[in-house]
């Protein structure tokens, strides 16, 4: 067979491999246009083809490597040659310092290869484990995702979900939709179908750095429409007003509706932020937490805006101890904003910040006013006819005085006070201050 013939085979067996398939849609349309480059395009298990379509092309620029599975082909079961066909994505990725999107569209394992298919889903969920806080993993649940493909969406750094999408570990007769998995936590954003879901994935690629030894990219950073906050302000609002116009992207959202968490940039440069408004539980501790070590594994500074009461009685000293180590071993610029009240020890846990600041009406105290006034000034409701409305003065009295963002200040608890509409260019400023942080720490291989 000559060359012109041998090229016509090419051809013909690449026009049979590249069969028009929603899986095949979904990872074209992440890439910027005609980047795409497919990997192992012919590897096929016997006469069928293996569920899977990997390959690489750049977004914004920049490389990054994908895989998305095909459930138009036997279920978009798992099988030796889909689990190595996954792995080389990993292996490439891990070399070249390059994010990871993973589209997920699966029936499960193929059940028929028996142990040779759960050795492969070992080596998988292993590389996508070495390769956490090294490169950013992002997890598109475009269809079904079951078993160990749920254990690997769940474990990205953020998980984009389709509205009509399922997931779920084992229990198919549970709730598996988008709604459920959002309002548990496990996934950060639903989108309204599997290609908007795969637009969102490329959008946040484009805001996070390339790896952990990178710099995020940085974009014009237009100022918002100036909108008047102060500290009634929701968070979902006053993130906005203080990051770059059409920059925040809310992350779970839906899920412990105490914390706020989301991507942004203020001045250009892309920021984690969380908000705390009301008191915090187990689940927002995780949440928190949970962003705040994502954030440092990809040095982006951490704006936290703290409004609470403190920790609730429900919440387990384990959960409050690991929200405040989130923050204190977070090498990652740090700046606290108190905009309400910092109550006992959660005015603790997120006080290991590099710049503190305060709005005039913040009120920092390591116990309740009410508990305060009781502890000590219980002698001034001595003789008093109406005790509630005294001890509700001397309570407002304490906060005034002793518990003010003006005692704070004196006391070194926070380094500026600022007026509530000062607070962008406040940020702006501290985080320029900040850019060229160092920190070395104890080696250690990790911490509790």
């Amino acid at each position: 067979m000559n060359l012109q013939a041998k090229l016509a085979k090419l051809e013909e067996v690449k026009a049979a491999c590249k069969t028009a398939s929603p899986a095949r849609e979904r990872i074209t349309a992440l890439f910027d246009e005609g980047t795409f480059t497919e990997l192992d395009g012919f590897v096929a298990c016997g006469n069928e083809g293996v569920g899977v379509i990997t390959g690489y092309g750049s977004i914004d620029g920049s490389i990054v490597y994908a895989f998305s599975q095909d459930v138009s082909v036997c279920g978009g079961a798992v099988s030796k040659a889909h689990a190595e066909k996954i792995a080389k994505v990993y292996d490439l990725a891990v070399k070249n310092g390059a994010p990871v999107v993973a589209i997920f569209d699966s029936n499960g394992a193929k059940v028929s290869e028996g142990q040779e298919v759960l050795a492969s889903y070992q080596k998988i969920l292993a590389m996508s484990q070495n390769l956490s806080g090294v490169v950013p993993q992002i997890a598109v649940v475009a269809g079904s995702c079951v078993g160990i493909n749920a254990m690997m969406a769940a474990s990205a750094d953020i998980t984009v979900m389709a509205e009509d999408a399922a997931l779920y570990l084992s229990d198919m007769n549970g709730d598996t939709s988008a709604k459920a998995a959002a309002e548990k936590g496990v996934v950060s954003l639903v989108e309204k179908d599997a290609l908007a879901a795969v637009a969102k994935a490329k959008e946040l690629i484009g805001v996070l750095p390339l790896n952990n030894l990178e710099l995020a990219p940085i974009s014009e950073g237009a100022e918002g429409t100036p909108a008047a906050i102060d500290d009634t302000t929701a968070s979902e609002e006053l993130i906005k007003a203080v990051c770059d116009a059409e920059s925040v992207i809310e992350l779970k959202a839906s899920f412990a509706n105490h914390v706020s968490t989301a991507l942004a940039s203020v001045g250009g440069s892309t920021v984690g932020v969380v908000s705390v408004k009301g008191k915090l539980c187990a689940n927002c501790s995780a949440k928190a937490a949970s962003f705040v070590r994502f954030c440092d594994s990809f040095n982006l500074p951490v704006i936290t805006f703290v409004d609470t009461e403190g920790f609730c009685g429900c919440t387990a000293p384990d959960a409050a101890a690991a929200l405040t180590a989130a923050y204190a071993d977070a090498t990652c610029a740090k700046v606290t904003v108190y905009t309400g009240k910092a109550i006992g020890a959660a005015c603790m846990a997120f006080g290991t910040a590099d710049v503190k600041l305060a709005w005039p009406t913040a009120v920092i105290s390591a116990l309740a006013p009410a508990t305060a006034v009781e502890f000590f000034w219980h002698d001034r409701l001595k003789g008093v006819e109406d005790t509630a409305a005294a001890r509700k003065a001397l309570e407002e009295e304490y906060m005034d005085t002793e518990a003010s963002a003006f005692s704070a200040a004196n006391a070194s608890m926070v380094d500026d006070i600022i007026a509530p509409d000062a607070t962008r260019g406040a940020l702006i400023t501290a985080l320029d201050a900040l850019a060229s942080k160092r920190v070395q720490r104890l080696a250690k291989k990790h911490s509790c």
